[in-house]
């Protein structure tokens, strides 16, 4: 078996996973703060025209 091929390419998947979810989690950060703001400015509308 050629085992430096598989130890490099082992390397790189758990490489691309350990992206893939810190940018899955930035992603889910922003997605949430973007939910927040467009929810924010009607209930501040709401409260102005009471």
């Amino acid at each position: 078996m050629n085992y430096p091929i598989l130890i490099g390419v082992i390397i790189f998947v758990t490489i691309l996973i350990v992206y893939l979810i810190k940018r899955n989690q930035k992603d889910k950060k922003e997605f949430e703060e973007e939910v927040i703001q467009s929810e924010l400015p009607p209930e501040k509308d709401d409260k102005e025209n009471s």
